[in-house]
């Protein structure tokens, strides 16, 4: 059975911190003592950084050149040590990107990238699980499956490649070129050879239909740079075919664009706050929505992997009871990131400040608490929504009651 992890999307970089280098962290704080190489200076603050710390950081890098067993490029003990200052914080949020990473992060928050077209998660022995394989996609025309698992690219196993963000970049390349694959499928026990072609993929991130009884379903994936354009044309198609209810599922959804989901939020709920942030400054930002609301009945699907942007829309839909919360309890991510580019193409993601919800709920580590609980049968405990049959899934049909009453 596969353990419910946390999603990781495919493309969204994982950081690779050496444990070696993660002490550097004092390094390019600010101001005065003044290390030189070759006519390059890294400055500290004296007010915040002890004398003989600048003086150990110098240590190590001479011990390193000294007598670490083979030769190393010195400018990689400076991207460990921008690693590790952001490791440092003990914040999982606040990350440093290689260039590398930052393409790859940029890519698929906008949507489109070169590959075969999955959603992916990183397992716990280094294989990238499968949760989606999008509609018209290379994957999905090769007969990939949620659940499958990529266990090896190109003919090398995938623990051997390294990290998710590496495997995937194995994975990616130029449009029109082929990939080999290894697939373990649990479901069947066996390992499937893949041989599949690349080509640009616009992600689908928003899907909907009308289910029996002519009730609304929209499943949003992640919410991406077009999550809101797509969700209310989405929205406007199924009202158009007068819907009597509207369920939105934002099961093993992790998140995305924080602009994104307050549009979305503005949609549904009455005039008011929808979330506001709080800085270490005390600081408040605050996102209203105007008078349009939905006026039809709604339900909001969640579970563990519902995290972040997921959870300012279920958060603001509760807080104004516009409809009922039905599942189980969200992931608990209520901070806020932005993404600031470096001047070489490298990239710092930074925890910037708490989110809290129109009740000045701070949902961080906590998470949101259904109206209803709701869980999935036993057998597919530990599965992702993708996996499992819409006439077994027990939440959407809880759901389905719910909008009926």
């Amino acid at each position: 059975m596969i353990k419910k992890r946390h999603i990781v999307i495919g493309a969204i970089a994982l950081i690779l911190l050496t444990s070696s280098v993660t002490f550097i962290t004092a390094i390019l704080l600010l101001d005065k003592y003044k290390t030189n190489t070759d006519g390059y200076s890294i400055t500290f603050n004296p007010d915040g950084v002890e004398k003989a710390n600048v003086k150990k950081v110098n240590q190590v890098k001479d011990l390193l050149k000294q007598y670490f067993y083979t030769d190393f490029d010195e400018d990689i003990l400076v991207e460990g040590a921008a690693a590790g200052m952001a490791d440092s914080l003990d914040d999982p949020y606040t990350v440093y990107m290689t260039g590398e990473e930052m393409q790859l992060y940029t890519e698929h928050a906008q949507g489109s990238y070169v590959g075969i077209g999955v959603l992916v998660s990183e397992d716990e022995n280094g294989y990238l699980d499968v949760i989606e394989a999008y509609e018209g996609s290379p994957a999905k025309e090769a007969g990939i499956m949620p659940g499958d698992k990529i266990v090896a690219v190109d003919g090398v196993e995938a623990t051997e490649i390294g990290a998710a963000d590496v495997i995937i970049s194995k994975i990616k390349g130029i449009e029109g070129t082929d990939v080999g694959l290894t697939i373990y499928r649990p479901s069947e026990d066996r390992e499937i050879e893949l041989t599949v072609t690349r080509k640009r993929i616009k992600t689908v991130n928003v899907m909907s239909k009308v289910l029996e009884g002519n009730i609304g379903y929209i499943k949003m994936l992640m919410f991406d740079g077009s999550a809101a354009n797509d969700f209310n044309e989405n929205l406007d198609d199924l009202l158009d075919k007068g819907v009597e209810g509207i369920i939105i599922d934002l099961r093993d959804n992790p998140g995305g664009d924080y602009n994104q989901v307050v549009e979305i939020a503005d949609r549904l709920v009455p005039e008011g706050i929808i979330v506001y942030t709080e800085d270490r400054q005390k600081t408040q930002e605050i996102e209203y929505s105007d008078k349009t609301e939905l006026e039809v009945p709604l339900v909001v699907l969640i579970n563990g992997n519902s995290a972040s942007a997921s959870e300012i829309l279920a958060g603001a839909v509760k807080d104004y009871r516009k409809g009922t919360i039905i599942g189980t309890t969200s992931f608990g991510k209520g901070l806020v990131q932005i993404i600031i580019p470096l001047d070489d193409g490298s990239g710092l993601k930074i925890t910037i400040a708490r989110y809290y919800t129109p009740s000045g709920t701070s949902i961080h580590e906590v998470g949101v608490v259904p109206d209803i609980v709701s869980e999935l049968d036993e057998k597919y405990e530990g599965y992702y929504i993708s996996q499992v049959p819409p006439e077994e899934d027990l939440q959407l049909q809880k759901a389905i009651e719910e909008i009926r009453k």
